[in-house]
């Protein structure tokens, strides 16, 4: 979930082909980091409540959907005159269209920094989840006090980390960062696997459960929660026309996503084992809350630790990108007749700290990862994921869709709203049980 974008234009440069063109590896990484954010840090949970077996057929079937579905909205772009998701949408639907994508993205966005700021006081602050308190890594090196709960850390984090890196007003700037970030996001996944393995060889793992178990806390219905988490990990479109027009070839693009697809689909699959191998049953919704527990040895403890301060740094070096990408949509939604953002001072630092703001105030009102991925996958990310591409290859402005392409753009529609229904009706539902 880190878009890229320019500062005037909020999904994609205006030319069609750069003078130099990227690389293909180039964009395989720029796709694999747009599609591997905070989603990595349920694919676990999704393991323990439907079972590895299950788990792996989701996140195998949802990747190629993903493919199949960004296939269709590069192959309407290059037939049309547009070159962003907007664009498509405005062909196909008019201006209605294009809002509606803008809308989603922004959304999404929204979300996306929403969700980092969770994860990120989850770690420093920790969270109680029923009756079990789980303490962050500030509450276990110094006890538990007033300055290091959830609000002041949170905030503490925002004023003098995320302030002065969403201030800088070219996105070229922030390229030190984002290659740190990648590289904590590689030390994450490794250690989480070294730990498991080691686990395992000691003889201190659960059994993983390979399919559902029903009981009188779990329903069939409750299964369906886990798609939107899986829509959203994998919801990436809004960078596809801004990587793919960089490239030299449309081609090119197909291949990109392709392999990045494959990458990210390889990583979630073994996070989300070797995470459900570690702490079955206990797997939280955020696994790095599970990370609090004291080990045996010093060692133990040590990487525990630097598991989860290397992806609240990842997530803390993210999130200025994610708002770049955002303040950019919303200023162009907003003020599209206005002068470019980073020419106006006032404009540009009102817009920063108002998204801050909000961002910190959702952070600290939501309880949960989970809940918020379902309500991003069950609306604006599996919008233009699935719905919106199936819709723009029904509605075929062009004429070039085939029968089989419909077919499959309508079971890809049908399956994402049956799907997205059943899991806010099961929520919601739940939601009123727990308080009867």
């Amino acid at each position: 979930m880190s878009p890229a974008a320019g500062i005037h234009v909020p999904l994609l440069p205006e030319s069609r082909a750069p003078a130099t063109p990227a690389s293909v590896p180039g964009a395989v990484v720029n796709v694999a980091t747009s599609i591997i954010g905070a989603g990595i840090m349920s694919i676990p949970a999704i393991m323990k409540v439907l079972g590895v077996f299950p788990a792996i057929a989701m996140i195998l079937v949802v990747a190629v959907l993903a493919e199949v579905s960004v296939d269709f909205l590069m192959r309407f772009t290059h037939t049309g005159e547009t070159t962003t998701y907007a664009g498509v949408m405005r062909e196909a639907f008019g201006p209605p269209g294009a809002l509606a994508a803008q809308i989603c993205v922004i959304i999404t966005n929204v979300g996306g920094l929403i969700l980092y700021l969770i994860i990120i006081a989850d770690v420093l602050s920790g969270k109680h989840d029923g009756d079990e308190v789980h303490l962050g890594i500030l509450q276990q090196w110094f006890g538990i006090q007033w300055w290091n709960s959830r609000e002041i850390a949170l905030l503490f984090t925002l004023v003098f980390v995320m302030l002065p890196l969403v201030l800088y007003k070219r996105v070229e700037s922030l390229k030190y960062s984002s290659a740190v970030s990648t590289l904590l996001a590689v030390a994450f996944v490794g250690i989480c696997c070294g730990l498991a393995i080691a686990a395992l060889v000691q003889g201190k793992t659960q059994t993983p459960r390979l399919f559902p178990q029903f009981d009188y806390q779990t329903s069939f219905f409750d299964l369906f929660t886990t798609v939107p988490v899986v829509v959203t990990a994998f919801t990436f479109h809004f960078n596809v026309h801004p990587i793919g027009f960089e490239l030299g070839k449309p081609s090119d693009m197909t291949t990109a996503v392709r392999l990045a697809l494959l990458l990210c689909a390889v990583i979630y699959l073994t996070i989300g084992l070797f995470g459900y191998l570690l702490f079955g049953d206990s797997t939280q919704s955020d696994i790095l809350i599970n990370f609090d527990q004291s080990d045996d040895s010093v060692v133990g403890s040590l990487f525990n630790s630097l598991v989860r301060v290397s992806y609240a740094l990842h997530i803390m070096l993210v999130f200025p990108l994610v708002n770049f990408s955002l303040r950019a949509n919303i200023d162009e939604v907003l003020f599209p007749k206005k002068p470019l953002l980073a020419t106006d001072n006032k404009r540009f630092v009102i817009l920063s700290l108002v998204l801050l703001v909000f961002s910190y105030l959702a952070a600290i009102t939501i309880p949960d990862i989970w809940y918020f991925f379902q309500f991003l996958g069950s609306t604006s990310a599996v919008c233009l994921a699935f719905i919106f591409p199936g819709c723009i290859v029904l509605r075929d402005a062009h004429g070039i869709s085939t029968r089989r392409d419909k077919i499959i753009a309508l079971i890809m529609i049908i399956l994402a709203v049956v799907t997205s229904v059943i899991a806010i009706s099961t929520n919601i539902f739940n939601a009123f049980s727990s308080k009867s």
